[in-house]
């Protein structure tokens, strides 16, 4: 993949993108699917919308999808947003940032923080409830969904509930053992993150901006309470873990949990790995049981 432009790697991703999605298992069925536009900083932002019933003011799980900032779509992850959205009893927003090396970074950074400003202003046109706000995302899409809650944090808004972190890149400089252990072989490489960060950032300087790599966060508290989803070999692994027990050392309540013998992307892998169907499955416990009364949300 490293060997490729990000013009070629996309399109060898969506030739293959059938194939892709049969990994990941059928789509659930849903009550409603829209595609739509929102405002962004510099451009409309699309969005998928994924109502498991309609006629309830339900809560709401703003979602960004994984590809190291470079790749990725909406239909990357459909159906785990739809498995999300069913088992969660929730409305799941599906939010297909910019992308570099065209829109380097903070670009994804400024449409996600950008998306879940529009949802908590505009719940009502999602049949959401405001005081019930979630973000996730997986990878690179996990990164932006805590960096997101920093900023809602220290912007004094919007309030956020909840953040669901599958294996999040926390770390421009992670030198950790996971990184050499799993290096090649593991689908994500050593080299494929250096590919990754190469394009995203200007500079090593803004790779270490916490709104980059939020293990450089001064503080962690005040933060959502989160569930931090991690892969046994994965070359990200270590800084994932190492993000979850920051937060928990700045009092946010941190449900941490490893998966044995899985990879990066098993997440998005249910129609093949057990464990993926799990995770999900768990992911959805996690959210229907934060966003059940709202409490905990943060400011």
């Amino acid at each position: 993949m490293e060997e490729m432009t990000p013009a070629e790697l996309r399109a060898n991703r969506a030739e293959s993108a059938a194939a892709f999605q049969a990994l990941a298992g059928p789509a659930p069925a849903v009550a409603r699917v829209e595609d739509r536009t929102i405002p962004g900083p510099a451009q409309p932002i699309p969005i998928r919308v994924y109502w498991p019933i309609i006629g309830r003011k339900l809560p709401v799980l703003v979602y960004f999808h994984g590809g190291g900032w470079v790749i990725g779509n909406l239909d990357q992850v459909d159906a785990q947003c739809r498995a999300l959205a069913n088992g969660a009893q929730c409305v799941v927003v599906n939010v297909d940032y910019r992308l570099a090396p065209e829109h380097k970074f903070p670009a994804a950074v400024e449409d996600a923080y950008a998306a879940v400003q529009y949802v908590s202003e505009r719940a009502a046109e999602f049949d959401a409830d405001a005081g019930r706000i979630a973000v996730g995302g997986d990878s690179a899409g996990a990164t932006l969904a805590t960096v997101a809650c920093l900023m809602a944090r220290d912007c004094l808004g919007p309030k956020i509930a909840f953040q669901l972190l599958v294996y999040p890149v926390t770390d421009y400089d992670d030198d950790r053992p996971s990184l050499a252990e799993f290096a090649d072989g593991y689908f994500l490489t050593r080299s494929m993150m250096r590919y990754f960060w190469g394009h995203y950032v200007a500079s090593p300087e803004e790779g270490r901006s916490p709104h980059a790599s939020p293990l450089n966060a001064k503080s962690l508290e005040g933060l959502p309470p989160a569930m931090v989803i991690t892969a046994e070999c994965d070359p990200i692994r270590d800084q994932g873990e190492a993000y979850a027990r920051r937060l928990e050392q700045a009092g946010v309540p941190v449900t941490a949990k490893r998966y044995a013998g899985a990879i990066h992307v098993f997440f998005n892998l249910g129609g093949v790995i057990d464990s993926g169907r799990e995770a999900v499955a768990d992911a959805a416990a996690a959210l229907r049981k934060a966003l059940a009364s709202g409490a905990g949300a943060s400011a």
